[in-house]
């Protein structure tokens, strides 16, 4: 019964599905994988200590199995998000759930998840729960297929950990009211273990051969058949000779697995977005039925060589994967105790499998918080080869890194010229790679240099004033508020002037611009105080804009806080990204 229930959610929650969700709540993919990466490992945590008693086990089992958690979730999800009312009716349903496998409310889980990923809490809520509601219904629906009970419930939620334990750290597990994660990841197997074996583990009836052999598909020409004639005996040499071609088929693997071992070349299943070093062991039960079909079906096609033969040779050869385009991504931050957390997104599960190994070789298995993503569409990334270069500022606490393609951003105590840090990775990378730190004051002179050279287009007296276009070129202008403060900075003032030279012009030739004067936070401070700073600033770009002549009535102020945000809170370029004011056409 055993399985990797980080991989089952993600095949569950596609792209499609997370492009879905992001869509709901207005965020972007990339933030709402972040939250499923987040809250999916805590609640399984959760419920591995619920398990980890007798009365738990048995408790959990049966709301796993209870009428309202939904077996075929998997295939009704992309339905389910699909609309308003769908998300709602999932988003409760799986809190209801989640507090009864729990015996806990999630509302706290879901505040710091919010909080560690920047998303609004109302997001991460209802994405706790849709995650609950998926999960369960996952578990019940590979307890039907696999005849599971509630002995064998324990021993499946122990083979997460090495999945689950990245992406957990003490805050998470405070808000489900464990111990910190080692004292958890210490003394949950051992519990776990100890339930199970207190837990009457009913076998289930044998299957019978014809049953066991109906799910295989087999060629009607891989046979030759006389009509009305029984082969009873025909089929039982089938079934015997597979066994033995199975039993043999399996040791064989379990060579070649010993062998891939030796030199160093492990993999590890797959997550919803990043690829644990160790993954669970697999019961040898599933391994042995996956290597029976593939025996039989190996069996069945050699019987007919010459369709097999023909078959191939007809065959058309697939279409060419079109060339990647995108660069290859890695950022990460350094937390005050020396733990990175890693974004990445790399081109290959190759990529992904030698990324995950270097960094559990390097800092240790739970030493690290990744979220790594496979994009078909990435190119090769080159920085894996000098991997090497980057591990002291990995350890490094404040640290912050932005890797694009072969542009290397040092920000936090990174850049700290006293460490030198800049220096060194220069003279170890070479001139192959374009390395610097990011500046604030540079990045701000760069947006209003690049602003007045657009604006020009649209005050000439013939500008066809259309409201994208002015939209466009207005969004190029940064006003760069002191920290807290909604008080227009003066390095703004002659951009702003500009722009309402143009609002104004576009409303004297009677096609007024209708905007939204949205503001916008990074992460850094609370939710609330966030999202009443970004109105404050949006309303004092409206007022000055207002004050400068261009109609009251065209512009509306909005705050938004730390949503939607442009680039990730994780290094200073980032944050300076999504601390803005943007223009929307209304």
């Amino acid at each position: 019964m055993s399985i990797n229930a980080i991989q089952l959610i993600q095949s569950a929650m596609t792209d499609g599905v997370v492009r879905q969700l992001a869509g709901r709540f207005g965020l972007p993919p990339d933030a709402t994988q972040k939250v499923l990466a987040t809250t999916a490992p805590a609640l399984i945590a959760g419920l591995m200590h619920k398990g980890a008693t007798l009365d738990g086990a048995r408790s959990l089992f049966a709301t796993i199995l209870s009428p309202e958690v939904n077996g075929h979730i998997a295939e009704q999800l992309p339905h389910l998000v699909g609309s308003t009312n769908g998300v709602s009716q999932l988003e409760m349903a799986g809190r209801q759930l989640l507090e009864r496998a729990l015996d806990r409310r999630v509302d706290a889980l879901s505040d710091e998840v919010a909080s560690q990923t920047g998303v609004p809490a109302h997001a991460t809520h209802a994405m706790t729960g849709i995650v609950g509601a998926t999960l369960l219904g996952l578990l019940k629906r590979h307890c039907h297929e696999g005849q599971g009970n509630a002995g064998q419930l324990p021993t499946l939620l122990g083979h997460q950990l090495p999945v689950i334990a990245p992406y957990l750290n003490d805050r998470l597990m405070a808000t489900l009211g464990l111990s910190g994660l080692g004292a958890f990841a210490g003394n949950i197997l051992a519990q776990l273990k100890a339930v199970s074996s207190h837990i009457d583990h009913p076998t289930p009836a044998a299957k019978p051969v014809v049953d066991a052999l109906s799910n295989v598909h087999v060629p009607v020409d891989a046979v030759v058949r006389e009509e009305r004639h029984s082969h009873t005996w025909l089929w039982w040499l089938l079934a015997v000779v597979a066994a033995v071609l199975a039993f043999l088929f399996l040791r064989g693997c379990q060579s070649q697995q010993s062998v891939g071992r030796a030199d160093g070349h492990g993999r590890s299943e797959a997550a919803i977005t990043i690829q644990p070093a160790s993954a669970p062991v697999q019961a040898s039960v599933a391994v042995l039925a996956a290597s029976d079909a593939a025996v039989l079906a190996s069996a069945a096609s050699a019987l007919t060589p010459a369709s097999s033969a023909s078959g191939a040779s007809d065959a058309q050869q697939p279409a060419a994967a079109p060339a990647p385009t995108q660069d290859s991504q890695l950022s990460f931050t350094v937390d005050a105790a020396g733990k990175p957390t890693l974004t990445a997104t790399v081109g290959s599960e190759a990529e992904k499998t030698q990324l995950m190994d270097e960094l559990t070789k390097r800092l240790g298995q739970y030493n690290f918080v990744p979220n790594i993503t496979v994009d078909p569409a990435t190119k090769p990334a080159d920085w894996l080869v000098h991997f090497d270069g980057l591990l002291p500022l990995l350890s490094l606490p404040g640290a912050e890194v932005k890797v694009v393609g072969t542009h290397i951003e040092l920000s936090g105590t990174a850049a700290d010229k006293k460490l030198g840090l800049l220096d060194e990775l220069k003279s170890l990378l070479g001139t192959s790679y374009q390395i610097g730190s990011f500046d604030l004051a540079h990045a701000v002179a760069d947006a209003n240099e690049n602003f007045r050279g657009a604006i020009k287009s649209l005050l000439t007296p013939d500008s066809p004033c259309v409201t994208a276009d002015v939209v466009k070129v207005l969004n190029l202008q940064v006003i760069n508020f002191a920290s807290a403060s909604a008080h227009v900075p003066a390095s703004a003032v002659e951009d702003l002037n500009q722009s309402a030279r143009v609002l104004n012009a576009c409303a004297r030739n009677g096609k007024t611009a209708r905007l939204e004067v949205a503001g916008y936070s990074d992460n850094v401070g609370g939710e609330q105080a966030n999202l009443q700073l970004s109105k404050q600033r949006a309303e004092a770009v409206r007022a000055y804009l207002v004050k400068t002549g261009v109609p009251a009535k065209s512009l509306m102020a909005q705050g938004y806080g730390q949503a939607r945000p442009v680039a990730s809170n994780d290094t200073a370029s980032g944050r300076f990204a999504n601390r803005r004011i943007e223009f929307v056409a209304q």
